[in-house]
């Protein structure tokens, strides 16, 4: 049993240092490419050619997604093969690599944690779980300390981060939902699975838009047609955001931080 506890102290630590992996490869992806340009989805059809024993011989996606060219500022029109499906209006990132070819990636909101502090935190969890298996207070302590300063800092930059932006309200009205199926039923899971987003209309820029909104939520009923919502429109680039500078983001940092501090201080009260 005590093997079990204590194996059961590392999962935090490699949950987060995967989850942050996965998107440092994004991250990374994101960084290759030698141009890129923000477009939305203006259709997706599922392509599937089965032979005579009913196997796939191809099963794709085809999206076709508008952007402004940055070198022509002329509205693009390009179709993409994709294994991922894309909703109508859906907002995404259209990157031209390095070497020539060009793809098409799912648009995501500025997360909160960078993806590499995600795996140095992922990091010092896991340091923190080996030395307190080894017995190394004083060292599991410092992981500690190391966790809380680092997930506080992270927290107050990206406030400051938003605040800078001078974010404005933009209001907007949920005109449909879009559901979007994750898992099948199986012997194990009980049930079909699915995550709902909302499709909004709002107007920016003296025109009239429409967009299939990141945020989301596995209850059918979170979004209703006809309700409204809170988007953000940075001045500077007229980028559309759902998120906002949020003061309880700072509250968490501070408070995080704070006890990274306190952690740190115990520490070396006791080594002095």
């Amino acid at each position: 049993m005590a093997d079990f506890q204590q194996l059961f102290l590392y999962i935090p630590g490699i949950v987060i240092f995967l989850v942050g992996s996965g998107r440092t490869r994004g991250w990374i992806r994101g960084l290759r490419g030698t141009d890129s340009a923000d477009g939305v989805v203006t259709a997706c059809e599922h392509v599937v050619k089965k032979d005579a024993k009913d196997r796939d011989v191809y099963n794709f996606y085809n999206v076709s997604v508008e952007y402004i060219d940055k070198e022509s500022h002329h509205t693009v029109r390009q179709s993409f093969k994709s294994t991922s499906e894309y909703a109508l209006s859906q907002p995404v990132r259209v990157v031209r690599e390095s070497s020539g070819k060009t793809s098409v990636t799912e648009k995501v909101d500025e997360e909160i944690f960078h993806p590499l502090t995600m795996m140095v935190v992922g990091a010092a969890l896991i340091l923190l779980a080996l030395w307190q298996n080894q017995g190394k207070q004083e060292l599991a302590m410092a992981a500690l300390a190391a966790t809380f300063l680092i997930s506080g800092a992270a927290l107050i930059i990206n406030y400051v981060k938003l605040r800078k932006k001078n974010l404005t309200v933009l209001e907007a009205t949920i005109t449909d939902v879009y559901k979007r199926q994750i898992s099948k039923e199986t012997k194990i899971i009980r049930g079909n699975r699915f995550t709902y987003y909302p499709v909004v209309r709002y107007e920016a820029g003296g025109r009239e838009c429409i967009r299939r909104c990141l945020i989301n939520s596995s209850g059918e009923k979170t979004f209703k047609i006809g309700d409204t919502m809170k988007l953000y429109l940075e001045p500077a680039t007229g980028a559309v955001r759902e998120k906002c500078a949020r003061p309880g983001v700072l509250t968490a940092g501070i408070v995080l931080a704070a006890l990274g501090l306190v952690v740190g201080l115990s520490i070396l009260s006791v080594l002095l």
